[in-house]
């Protein structure tokens, strides 16, 4: 409002002046960014997209509009329409887990390096809201949706697993199941899986030639298709090196720090015998490490240790950790591959299964 000088008052967008506020009470559009540089609102999208020849006076207008709107693309819209990459969307159980952190760091890696934008999404181990991830990120045409994190394989797993593929297929999408058992032929979806047993049969068959012959086993929990495989892979080294198996020195349990810890305790407490421990995750390791140095043992002078995983403070424990390297982030890496380069991929290559790798260090000792 101004002052007339005869004492009343007009309101100055009366006379032309623009009330602040007018036109950014809603977000700009194309056709304020056309009608500003003076241009079509087809210019302006050509000049956006970069994908059509303008002359550098007229793009100067047009970015000189959008920066002056403050004009944010749309896109959404443009992914519907297929002028942007979709994103690739991860979707694990827990995101606290160093293993899992390490897949989420080789999807963001490789998603990156292609332009893509990575989603990180967090179940806590509920199915219903794997469900309500899955058909979200389907809603928002991601590229591929990769899925992590131990699962038991049984009918209705495997029904989930198909719906998913198969709506994702129908739009465009790709799911990726990561450490996760493969589906029955003709399932639209990528595997990239990891050598479980062969990790396990190289950590048994280290302790078994170091002269170890009663090793306690702490797997994880029975059903899930990471602990099946491991435990496979540590009885498969007793038979080979012809280690009668016995059920007591095999304890299930779940894949953490307070699992190992009481597993061994309890072990102790009942007079177990037993030379080795074969901890089925390095976070198991280090709960054995406290148990065993709460009961005045030493690893590996009374008690050896191998873990699975190789986490990066693996090599930081004291004494530094022998384990089976599992290439987490490679994993991540090779899954966004496929997925995006799926159309160029040979016949086969939709299930591929990298390879684990001992590191020996120094927590064990051989056998006397």
């Amino acid at each position: 409002m101004t002052d007339n000088g005869n004492g009343t008052r007009r309101n100055s967008t009366a006379s032309g002046t623009k009330r602040k506020g007018t036109r950014s009470d809603r977000p700009s559009t194309i056709r304020d960014v056309a009608g500003k540089a003076g241009v079509s609102v087809a210019t302006v999208s050509r000049t956006l997209a970069g994908n059509y020849p303008v002359s550098a006076e007229t793009r100067a207008r047009v970015m000189a509009a959008v920066q002056s709107l403050h004009y944010v693309v749309n896109v959404h819209a443009k992914a519907l329409s297929g002028a942007v990459a979709g994103p690739v969307a991860l979707v694990i159980q827990d995101i606290t887990g160093p293993s899992l952190a390490h897949v989420a760091a080789g999807v963001e890696q490789e998603a990156t390096s292609r332009g893509r934008l990575s989603l990180v999404c967090s179940t806590h181990g509920d199915t219903a809201r794997e469900d309500d991830l899955v058909q979200l990120m389907r809603e928002q045409h991601a590229a591929a949706v990769v899925l992590v994190g131990g699962v038991v394989p049984d009918d209705a797993y495997h029904r989930r697993m198909a719906e998913y593929a198969k709506a994702l297929d129908a739009a465009g999408s790709r799911l990726v199941l990561v450490g996760r058992p493969a589906l029955p032929a003709g399932i639209p979806a990528t595997v990239v899986d990891y050598d479980n047993r062969g990790g396990a049969f190289q950590a048994t068959s280290h302790l078994l030639a170091a002269g170890h012959r009663r090793i306690l086993f702490l797997g994880g929990e029975p059903g899930f298709s990471s602990s099946e495989q491991r435990r496979e892979g540590h009885m498969t080294a007793l038979r080979a090196h012809t280690v009668p198996y016995e059920e007591k020195l095999d304890v299930p349990g779940s894949y953490n720090r307070a699992s190992g810890y009481r597993r061994v305790r309890d072990a102790l407490d009942a007079g177990l015998d037993f030379t080795a421990v074969f901890a089925g995750t390095d976070a198991i390791a280090v709960g054995v490490l406290a148990a065993l140095r709460e009961a005045g043992l030493k690893v590996p002078r009374d008690v050896s240790l191998i873990g699975f995983d190789d986490v990066p403070y693996a090599a930081d424990l004291t004494p530094s950790l022998t384990t089976v390297r599992v290439p987490y982030e490679e994993l991540g890496r090779t899954a966004v591959r496929l997925a995006l380069d799926r159309e160029e991929t040979i016949a086969g290559d939709d299930h591929v299964v990298l390879s684990t790798q001992l590191v020996i260090r120094e927590s064990v000792r051989p056998q006397k």
